[in-house]
């Protein structure tokens, strides 16, 4: 492919082609280039409260990661942070929701496999008590080869970690893989919310298929000399020291079952770098469960000295989709590797390596990302890769075309005075941030030219956001709605910090009216995958305390022309964030005991000759507070939010907010019922599709048609053909639902709960809508529903419609 020869001056328009390029590395140099930045997209960061204190010093390189199911990780030297951003539709608060967890470290030290545990102890003795100091001393100073420390500190922590795309464990939510600093790779799932599960140590079976292959890659290698050789020693613990590991996107493939029906298989790829540059390439089937769920494990010699990261090109190109690894070198070289997937149909890979970067230039890349885009100028997709190389970003552009691979590299120069510790990229847009120790971030937007691209840039100075601060790493949200920072204090008058305090904090990259527009023209259509974005939204409404007026119209608008659910949805959303907004605050802490209730005097007790207006305050408050429950049965309302509503002034009226009130819980009632019909349309579709005549399912079919025909109201020409096609396969067979307790009929008359005859109560599933008699269930992330377990009598059908997200915040299901 043909290669740009010039480097870009800073992507900055005022400097010429002819311009000499002043020295680099110099603080000058950055403002000049800030100033010299186009005013047409300055950004304006505001801080988002709160901010978020670490227990323990962060550890290893790029301690910071932000998921696509909105969770950042934090690499610190005793476990990995996990802080959860939730757009929390119950809470009045306008600071960020953040749900915290944590993956503790191991104990135990981790010892690479290299042998017989007898054999390796004799040579370890051996090494130790050597004559030859550049034996001992190497063997002694090699934390590799002796995690546990002895006399040395313990090698606690994590050294890098990375999310899996969306979709990936029981849940469909996002998996972690985490390498400690003692070389120990672990997968982690969580599966409850509270606590992180361990699913496999990647580490523990790649040594014992080391061992059972001799510690050959291939069978035809000529044999290696024996462990007591101190080389082979050190060979044997390189080939299984990983160094970055990273996910790939999710592969799609159809699979026959043994009655010929097809279906689709999904699994994931999870590429490890080794010390000695050879790369394993695991595959993993979904959902991941375990041990059991590892395909296969292939290694690929990547032949790069000293390999220092690694990153997945995928890239696609007239409905084929290639793949290649990315490696890069801290000696600098930067080169793409194919990578065979046989196992995988559909996809296609590079027919031989090709070098980006060739130049033994000493700058190590230290982060790679490659971003998809759409080249407007030649109609086609295109592939961005960044690398962060010292204070420098290498850039490379490549394109198919009918000619080939076209290559275009260069270098960004002049952005910052100190190396970039730190790189994340928006993929929606291509926007890369880049940030250095003295806490300036920078904004590298692509912008295409005929041939190439160029980037615009501009500084953000976090001094001014947070004060003197030393930035350890950022990551910029899924829809490039926040970046997290983890900062240090920086230095005041010259003085550096006495003591370090660790912190995750948050600021705004877009403005709310452009979180309003990306939401409402989302291809994605879904609430929960753009939590950043809605978190804006929530922020702006519980600060103003309205929707703005052309949100409202915009969003009707859409709601008018296609119908779509996802805007009900998000209307939804609006009207709960009103609600929350409109609430009087409580006057004081609601968990903390109330000492002056806890002796009533006697002649105070209801039950003791209480006074006549005492008696019809009480009367007031309780109708005031029956009004609003019986309006707003479809939200889930907790005792703090009813006991902070404003109450009636006097017995005959209300209070102009609480009929505001009244009329938004009303508004929020009507959206839920529509909700809930279009779900009951979908539900008795899929039991039309899959059921033979009068077949009885655990879906109570009859009382779900029965509850959808019983509203005057309700005239939906759809509904009642499906339910009239249904009436007739069911042959007049009501199949009704009976109590577990006394055995009498379950009468469907709520969508949120059965109730026999006996007052025995069971909440209802949800998703298909039947009443969960038992103690175990689940619930989604922002307690709106709740659903029952699959079970094994359940067809697949029910199955899938079991693993549904919420059909009001489409929240995944616990």
């Amino acid at each position: 492919g043909k290669m740009a020869a010039a480097a870009e001056r800073g992507g900055s328009p005022s400097l010429s082609a002819g311009e000499e390029e002043p020295p680099l590395g110099l603080d000058s140099l950055v403002e000049e280039a800030a100033a010299a930045a186009s005013a047409g997209f300055r950004l304006t960061a505001v801080r988002r409260e709160p901010a978020v204190r670490l227990q323990h010093g962060v550890s290893g390189l790029e301690p910071l990661a932000w998921s696509e199911d909105h969770r950042v990780s934090v690499s610190t030297a005793r476990s990995i942070a996990v802080l959860e951003q939730l757009s929390d539709v119950h809470s009045g608060g306008q600071e960020m929701v953040i749900h915290r967890t944590a993956v503790p470290a191991p104990s135990a030290a981790c010892l690479l496999k290299v042998g017989p545990k007898k054999e390796v102890a004799e040579c370890k003795e051996k090494f130790a008590s050597s004559v030859d100091p550049t034996v001992s001393q190497t063997f002694m100073l090699d934390r590799v080869f002796n995690p546990e420390g002895k006399s040395l500190p313990p090698m606690r922590g994590f050294k890098y970690s990375s999310w899996s795309p969306l979709g990936c464990d029981a849940n469909g939510r996002c998996l972690l893989a985490a390498l400690t600093m003692d070389n120990r790779l672990t997968i982690h799932a969580n599966l409850n919310r509270l606590q992180w599960v361990q699913l496999v140590d990647l580490t523990e079976i790649y040594g014992e298929r080391l061992y059972e292959a001799s510690y050959k890659l291939s069978k035809a290698d000529a044999p290696r000399g024996e462990l007591g050789d101190f080389s082979e020693f050190q060979r044997r613990h390189s080939m299984q020291t990983p160094v970055r590991m990273e996910w790939s996107g999710i592969c799609t493939t159809q699979q026959v079952k043994h009655n010929n029906e097809c279906r689709d298989v999904g699994s994931v790829l999870l590429a490890v770098l080794f010390e000695n540059s050879n790369i394993a390439v695991w595959q993993f089937q979904l959902p991941f469960l375990g041990k059991e769920s590892i395909t296969s494990c292939n290694t690929i010699e990547s032949g790069i000295n000293s390999p220092s990261v690694l990153s997945w090109w995928e890239y696609e190109h007239n409905n084929r989709k290639m793949s290649g690894l990315i490696v890069g070198s801290a000696f600098g070289p930067v080169k793409i590797l194919p990578v065979n997937l046989k196992a995988v149909k559909g996809y296609f890979t590079l027919r031989q390596p090709v070098v980006l970067w060739q130049e033994m230039d000493q700058l190590p890349v230290h982060s790679i990302k490659c971003i998809p885009l759409y080249h407007p100028y030649q109609k086609c997709s295109c592939s961005l890769v960044v690398a962060a190389r010292g204070a420098y970003v290498f850039w490379c552009l490549l394109l198919i075309s009918k000619a080939g691979l076209n290559v275009h590299n260069s270098h960004v120069t002049g952005l910052h005075s100190l190396p970039i510790v730190s790189m994340t990229a928006d993929k929606q847009n291509g926007t890369v941030y880049t940030c250095s120790s003295d806490g300036k971030v920078r904004q590298l937007i692509p912008i295409f030219t005929d041939v190439a691209l160029k980037f615009e840039h501009q500084l953000i100075k976090l001094s001014e956001v947070f004060g003197s601060v030393r930035t350890h790493g950022i990551a910029v949200s899924p829809c490039g709605a926040y970046l997290a920072v983890i900062t240090t204090e920086g230095m005041t008058n010259g003085l550096h910090p006495v003591n370090k305090n660790y912190q995750v904090q948050f600021v705004t990259l877009k403005t709310f009216e452009e979180a309003a527009a990306q939401l409402l023209e989302s291809s994605v259509q879904n609430l929960f995958r753009q939590v950043d974005l809605t978190d804006l939204v929530r922020w702006k409404i519980l600060k103003d305390k309205h929707i703005p007026q052309f949100l409202q119209e915009a969003l009707d608008k859409k709601i008018e022309s296609c119908g779509s659910t996802y805007f009900w949805r998000f209307k939804l959303f609006l009207l709960r964030i009103l609600y929350q907004s409109m609430q009087k605050a409580p006057s004081e802490v609601m968990w903390r005991p109330s000492h002056e209730d806890a002796k009533i005097l006697i002649s105070d007790s209801p039950g003791m000759g209480s006074t006549e207006d005492d008696q019809e305050e009480g009367t007031s408050k309780q109708a005031s507070k029956q009004g609003l429950r019986d309006t707003g049965k479809g939200m889930d309302i907790d005792d703090t939010a009813e006991d902070s509503l404003p109450q009636s002034s006097d017995i005959g009226g209300r209070e102009p907010m609480e009929e505001k009130l009244l009329e938004v819980q009303a508004q929020i009632e009507a959206v839920e019922m529509h909700l809930t019909r279009e779900h009951m349309k979908r539900v008795l579709g899929e039991v039309y599709l899959h059921t033979w005549i009068t077949e009885n399912t655990s879906i109570p079919t009859r009382g779900v048609c029965d509850f959808l025909m019983s509203d005057d109201g309700y005239d939906d020409r759809t509904a009642r053909v499906l339910i009239g096609h249904i009436l007739k396969k069911m042959n007049k067979q009501t199949f009704p639902e009976h109590c577990s307790l006394c055995k009498e009929i379950l009468p469907f008359t709520d969508r949120k709960q059965a109730v026999c005859s006996n007052g025995h109560i069971w909440l209802r599933c949800f998703l298909t809508y039947q009443s969960c008699q038992s103690l175990v269930y689940r619930r989604c992330l922002l307690h709106d529903s709740i659903a029952r377990h699959p079970t094994p009598e359940d067809p697949e059908w029910i199955k899938r419609l079991l693993q549904g997200p919420c059909t009001f915040c489409d929240s995944p299901v616990f």
